[in-house]
């Protein structure tokens, strides 16, 4: 089998993430290409969106997301995820039980004893109701269950149930707790069958092959997925990375020159282009953790230099501070980049660049 470098699997990612060049695409048609981005910082989706399409503008996402055509909900990972409505729908059925062995996992022992069928009941009562925030279903769940803790009761009902984050949360510039509604009741269409798993993963190496089992197994969360691409084998391709370790792809699917160029590119937090493989040496080849900052979002991330992640961003007022291990090369490109990012995020206003090494 033909063996592909780790820069030769950068540029095909970066070419289905639409890293390589911006694309002239709806926001709702490049999310879906994109099986999804991870949005737990509300804001973060459209710095994500606007690092991959042609003058992307804050509207093109907002309004799908108040029209519902967009949702953010939990999904892969058990992470919050920014999908077109269809996916939402579809993709339920097929993750949730990452979901819940996430939930479980994590709370085991706070559950144990508690029928959790009759709270996920109760809270599909409550949220049909009206959309309620984590502190309300506290509230109204503790007097059913006085003797469970009552954080781990509104945990239930996320994990248990397909809800979608409601607006004016995840619209831009938005703050607030945020608010739950059943994933059905909010998009007006009921939960499907499911995707299947054969297709679940045909959609990942779309989006982010070439890549193993192990590699689609972190993006999705879930397991034993070895038979569902022996299943596929005859319809896909084969290589090896340089560690000799198989990686499947579809054969019509772009694989860059590795030399192609990369443009340089401000990710936002929590960008699935850096937490979609096992081995994520074709994005980060020093291993460095990727950062995961809390907040709305937006305002940090991480910047890839050649198509790698070389260093940090934030924006304070309208200084962009970009933080480094090393100097970076063609650093005036880079600043070129960073004000238009900086003209994205707070229009209007006299900007700073600053270069800080060694952090």
């Amino acid at each position: 089998m033909e063996q592909l470098s780790p820069r030769a699997l950068n540029r095909a990612t970066l070419a289905r993430q639409l890293l390589l060049d911006r694309a002239d695409l709806p926001a709702i048609t490049a999310i879906e290409r994109l099986a999804g981005l991870q949005a737990q910082a509300p804001d973060s989706s459209y710095v994500g969106l606007w690092s991959r399409l042609r003058d992307f503008q804050v509207d093109e996402l907002a309004k799908p997301l108040a029209a519902r055509e967009v949702v953010r909900s939990t999904l892969m990972r058990g992470t919050v995820h920014l999908v077109t409505a269809g996916d939402g729908l579809a993709l339920w059925p097929t993750i949730k039980p990452v979901v819940e062995r996430g939930f479980l996992g994590h709370y085991s022992r706070e559950v144990a004893g508690l029928d959790l069928a009759a709270i996920a009941e109760a809270g599909r009562a409550l949220l049909s109701e009206r959309p309620r925030t984590r502190a309300e279903l506290r509230t109204a769940l503790a007097d059913r269950w006085p003797d469970a803790d009552p954080t781990t009761l509104a945990y239930a009902i996320q994990s248990l149930l397909p809800l979608a984050q409601v607006t004016p949360r995840g619209l831009w510039g938005q703050t607030g707790p945020a608010a739950f509604s059943l994933l059905e009741e909010w998009v007006g269409e009921p939960i499907t069958d499911g995707i299947t798993l054969d297709d679940l993963v045909l959609r990942y190496l779309e989006a982010f092959g070439p890549a193993t089992v192990r590699d689609a197994q972190v993006w999705s969360g879930l397991t034993k997925l070895k038979e569902v691409f022996e299943r596929l084998r005859p319809q896909l391709i084969t290589f090896t990375d340089a560690e000799g370790k198989e990686l499947f792809d579809l054969p019509d699917a772009p694989r860059p020159d590795p030399e192609t160029p990369a443009p340089h590119r401000f990710l936002p937090e929590y960008d699935n282009v850096l937490l979609s493989h096992a081995d994520r040496a074709r994005m980060i080849p020093d291993g460095r953790r990727v950062p995961l900052p809390p907040g709305n979002g937006g305002r940090r991330g991480t910047l890839l230099v050649d198509g790698e992640f070389l260093a940090i961003w934030a924006i304070k007022g309208a200084t962009l501070a970009i933080e480094s291990r090393k100097p970076l090369r063609d650093q005036d490109s880079i600043a070129e980049e960073g004000a238009r990012l900086l003209e994205f995020v707070v229009p209007g206003l006299a900007h700073d660049i600053r270069f800080d090494i060694g952090g």
